[in-house]
């Protein structure tokens, strides 16, 4: 059990919290999820799917209607075409990235990584017994990474490549001529497996990502990672899905049955009306998303010490703040313990992001600008 590591996010939104009620002022920039409501369509399918009595037991691998659902979304969205029975309802993201890990990952065997990347997948990898290698993610690319860098880190060892774009923590998108790189390149290494974290995927503010599930040569080995968490608010209906290789998706299915059985009945059903409903409450939310973005962005630049890329996704920035003479960590302690600033430390993501925060702007633009002006006092007075 000691392998596990944990959120520090949560961590962090705890103490927060303690500070709150002892009557402190604080603006949350840590967690990540939206600031928004669950779409009253979606909140109202959840509530008649009670009312009609699915209070029952459902397949393993999700109910048809809703994988049916997702088929289509897919294919509205990325032009593919997949079966229903390649995909799995699961009770959030991580389910997949777990699954993925105890599949593939043993002692003996590597598991790349994004490097800083969401905390669970190292967590993860060193729970199964492989060996975590890091991939490194860097600034000067927009937190994208060298795909023949990538490629250098495949040995006779490596079982499985986890990609992320958008990012968390970074909000970097990978460019699709560096996916095409990695892509052919990766026709050297027909064993190796892909996990492609696409949950942020509808959440972009230039060009859309590309979906690694556009590549038909690699159809049989990529395992796709999304989720209705970030795009439609419903972080806490526990409502994610995975697309296996079809010689894969019965074994997902099984470790499902070993695991949690199902996911309940209720969210299920309020997850065809967002995949089916109308498309305006996602584009508000992004449209919201991105006027944060154009405010925060230049005004992290502006503080002393701090300099920003421009994300292309998520709804999280990820300052360099070497300037500003602290670590990561220290910086993140002086922000909530004496400006009342909730952010996360870079290293939370791994050794790479010593040197950087985690800023969401999944919070209205009062309190942005509110959260900026007490960073902008404290670097000050450092």
């Amino acid at each position: 059990m000691h392998l596990l590591g944990t959120e520090s996010a949560f961590e962090v939104l705890a103490r927060a919290g303690a500070l709150q009620r002892e009557g402190r002022s604080i603006i949350n920039l840590g967690i990540g999820q939206p600031d928004f409501p669950t779409p009253e369509h979606i909140v109202e399918a959840g509530r008649k799917a009670l009312a009609d009595g699915h209070h029952g037991y459902t397949l393993a691998n999700g109910i048809l209607p809703l994988r049916e659902a997702v088929v289509a979304d897919l294919h509205r969205r990325h032009g593919v075409t997949v079966s229903p029975e390649r995909v799995l309802i699961v009770p959030g993201g991580k389910v997949t990235m777990f699954f993925a890990m105890m599949m593939f990952g043993e002692p003996g065997t590597e598991i790349i990584y994004p490097n800083p990347g969401f905390p669970i997948y190292e967590s993860a990898i060193r729970y199964s017994g492989a060996t975590p290698v890091p991939m490194p993610l860097h600034e000067d690319k927009g937190f994208s990474f060298s795909a023949e860098e990538v490629l250098a880190l495949i040995t006779p060892r490596t079982r499985l490549l986890i990609l992320n774009s958008p990012a968390n923590p970074t909000g970097g998108t990978v460019p699709k001529s560096e996916l095409d790189r990695l892509v052919a390149g990766l026709e050297r290494h027909p064993d190796v497996a892909i996990m492609s974290d696409e949950i942020y995927g509808e959440i972009v503010f230039g060009e859309p990502t590309v979906s690694l599930s556009t590549y038909p040569g690699l159809t049989d080995r990529l395992i796709l990672l999304d989720g209705w968490s970030k795009t439609y608010a419903m972080t806490g209906w526990r409502l994610g899905y995975g697309v296996w290789p079809e010689a894969l998706a019965p074994h997902a299915e099984r470790m499902a049955i070993n695991c949690h059985s199902c996911v309940n009945a209720a969210s299920q059903y309020a997850g065809i009306a967002a995949l089916q409903g109308p498309r305006e409450p996602v584009r508000r939310m992004v449209a919201a998303f991105s006027e944060r973005r154009a405010y925060v962005v230049p005004a992290l630049n502006a503080l002393p010490g701090v300099s920003c890329v421009d994300p292309g996704g998520a709804f999280y920035a990820f300052p360099n703040i070497s300037g500003t003479g602290l670590g990561s960590s220290a910086l993140q302690s002086r922000l909530l313990e004496e400006a009342g600033i909730a952010t996360i430390s870079g290293t939370s993501f791994g050794a790479l992001g010593e040197g950087y925060l985690r800023v969401s702007y999944a919070a209205g633009m009062a309190q942005l600008r509110e959260a900026i002006g007490r960073m902008g006092d404290l670097l000050a007075r450092l």
